[in-house]
């Protein structure tokens, strides 16, 4: 038998690999929390912080979005990796604190806008993807808003916003993660993302559903009547049943050139069909393509 592989090699050199930094946010998140809300601002505790900020803040964020890189996902790969640089100013930060050296206001103040502006369009973005992953990005964009009316003010009144975004920002990236790493593996979405906030203009794409319900009929007639001839006026009528009312003859001779299909035709007419049946090769790439015939077991993946 031959497996087919109709659209090259995969472009993923590794699995998915965001559910490893949306938990490494969420335990840096986690870090933060006591800090946020007024609890551990001893060196010790700021320190501690800056370790957890350190190693999975911006450790496992690179990692993902290096990855992602390699998996040929530019958009994914640059907000993981930029995100990791973030983490790692937050760890510097936390470390010079807990060493008694407070880092300049105004360079901290010019960087936050800037990522602000950064985040808003990311959370645009991310807006076209799912609604969990445009949550996730409004909550970074309410934290950082909060910080920069903080640092403008030097009002305590947004340490209690700031302290729920950190909160909710860890959560939703742990139920980001939870869901990225559990869905594949139950073979439901258990952790649904909901639909996307915006759509982009669909861009024109080729119609299976000829074809789909033309191997379908045959395979189904297949599996009753073994490689016995189905007429052309049958299948017509069953693939009209499907909602499928184009004129076959086309992409039978267009299967048959491939050898995915046999014909019967009209003596001396190679184009006038009057019997049609799935070839072995047929029978092979519908049972891979849409039966999943090579697909491992959600257990056996691991």
């Amino acid at each position: 038998m031959q497996r087919y592989e109709l659209f090259g090699a995969p472009q993923d050199r590794f699995g998915n690999p965001a559910p490893l930094g949306l938990l490494g946010l969420a335990i840096a998140c986690a870090a933060l929390v006591p800090i946020a809300f007024g609890y551990s601002l001893t060196p010790a505790g700021l320190g501690t912080a800056a370790v957890y900020a350190l190693l999975f803040g911006a450790g496992c964020q690179f990692l993902c979005g290096l990855m992602l890189f390699a998996n040929k996902n530019g958009f994914g790969g640059t907000v993981f990796t930029c995100f990791s640089f973030q983490w790692l100013n937050t760890a510097y930060g936390f470390w010079s604190l807990s060493q008694g050296r407070v880092p300049d206001h105004l360079v901290s103040l010019s960087v936050e806008v800037v990522l602000l502006v950064i985040f808003v369009f990311l959370t645009w973005g991310f807006g076209h993807f799912a609604r969990a992953l445009f949550l996730f990005l409004l909550d970074i964009d309410l934290l950082f808003v909060a910080r920069i009316i903080r640092s403008l003010t030097h009002t305590k009144a947004m340490d209690l916003p700031i302290a729920c975004a950190t909160i909710g920002l860890g959560a939703i990236g742990l139920y980001l993660a939870i869901g990225g790493l559990l869905n594949p593996v139950l073979g439901r979405v258990a952790f649904p993302l909901g639909p996307p906030i915006f759509t982009a203009p669909r861009k024109p794409g080729f119609d299976w559903s000829t074809r789909r319900a033309i191997f379908q009929a045959l395979f189904d007639a297949w599996r009753a009547s073994a490689f016995r001839f189905v007429a052309l006026a049958d299948l017509q009528k069953t693939v009209a049943a499907a909602g499928v009312t184009a004129d076959l003859a086309p992409d039978l001779v267009y299967l048959a050139e491939l050898g995915f299909v046999v014909l019967h035709t009209e003596d001396g007419d190679p184009h006038a069909i009057t019997e049609v049946r799935l070839h072995a090769k047929g029978v092979d790439i519908h049972e891979q393509l849409v039966l999943g015939k090579y697909a491992p077991a959600a257990g056996a993946a691991h």
